[in-house]
């Protein structure tokens, strides 16, 4: 059968990331053993935590090994079976990483997950209907905990978190204000997703000027913060925050890079009685199957709106993921291997 093209992380960044981290390479397909299946990939999600795992310091789960397939979420199709739990045409989401097929034991707990392409496009259960979907979800409803008619600001609100954040928390009632990088982003935040309003936090260098942008936009004050970028925005949303706001901390792609994020408005924590709270989302497994259930329902129906940006083939997922950490994409970034 046809060869399998991958892409390897081969080195440890310092500071961004480079081409030269990772090599493209051509490997068999083995012959299938009793339980397996043969995994073609279709789409391949491109995600800012995978920079922090291409890190070896502590983090929240092992870092990416050296000289193996760089971790990541696919959406595919089994093109040949020796299980009787899976047959071939059967289309599904896992973590096959860069490359574009994957063997899979059907034994193996969580390693697929059947998915109906009619109804929802395969792509969209990478994104909306897929992790960064259940991300927001569970971030928004879980631990800010919006009620109607409250503020909830959200960070990175053109990205395939953030704007389903906004779309969930207007759904129950909500004012809610995005922060996005351009103008560009900005008027899809508050045109397609529906935010209220939307700040473009290009136009304001400094914490206080960004503040001060928050407080126009949100004149009764901030009650609830989704987090996805941290630094100055945070410090900027935690001075307009009212007494006893929630703060989900989900990414902080500002330190991405390694470097130390300062957080220089911390006596609001206690003045303000402000609760924060990072989570991971893969640590609570138990609220992704109602996550999914209404995120995939409001898809399909055409309530819940999203963005991707495609890149094509697996040779340009390194260039399509450095782009991703510098703000290039919009939306969901995805690399198209079929």
């Amino acid at each position: 059968m046809t060869r399998n093209r991958q892409i390897l992380l081969v080195s440890r960044p310092t500071g961004e990331v480079s081409h030269d981290d990772f090599q493209l390479v051509a490997a068999a397909i083995p012959e299938l053993a009793d339980g397996q299946v043969l995994v073609r990939h279709h789409y391949l999600s491109l995600d800012p935590y995978m920079r922090g795992r291409m890190n070896a310091g502590e983090s929240y789960a092992e870092p990416q090994a050296l000289g193996e397939v760089m971790i990541g979420g696919t959406v595919g199709e089994i093109v040949a079976s020796r299980s009787d739990r899976y047959r071939v045409g059967d289309q599904v989401v896992g973590m096959g990483g860069w490359q574009e097929y994957e063997v899979v034991d059907d034994e193996r707990a969580g390693a697929l997950r059947r998915v109906d392409g009619a109804a929802i496009p395969l792509s969209a259960y990478l994104g909306a209907v897929g992790m960064p979907g259940v991300t927001a979800w569970y971030g928004l409803l879980q631990l800010i905990v919006p009620q109607s008619g409250e503020t909830i600001v959200v960070s990175a609100a053109s990205g395939a978190v953030g704007s389903v954040v906004g779309q969930l928390a207007r759904l129950r009632g909500c004012r809610v204000v995005g922060i996005a990088g351009g103008p560009e982003k900005c008027r899809a935040v508050v045109e397609e997703f529906g935010f209220d309003a939307c700040i473009d936090h290009r136009q304001h260098g400094d914490t206080r000027t960004l503040a001060d942008a928050i407080a126009a936009a949100c004149p009764d004050g901030v009650d609830g913060h989704f987090e996805n970028v941290g630094g100055r925005i945070l410090d900027a949303v935690m001075r307009r925050c009212n007494p006893f706001a929630r703060i989900a901390i989900c990414g902080l792609i500002a330190g991405y890079d390694g470097a130390a994020i300062p957080l220089r408005e911390a006596q609001r924590i206690l003045l303000r009685r402000l609760k924060l709270q990072g989570f991971i989302v893969s640590e609570h497994m138990e609220f992704w199957p109602p996550a999914l259930r209404e995120l995939g329902g409001l898809v399909a129906s055409g309530r819940l709106r999203y963005r991707e940006s495609i890149a094509q083939g697996i040779e340009n997922a390194p260039a399509a993921f450095i782009g991703l950490l510098h703000g290039q994409n919009f939306g969901k970034q995805l690399v198209r291997l079929i």
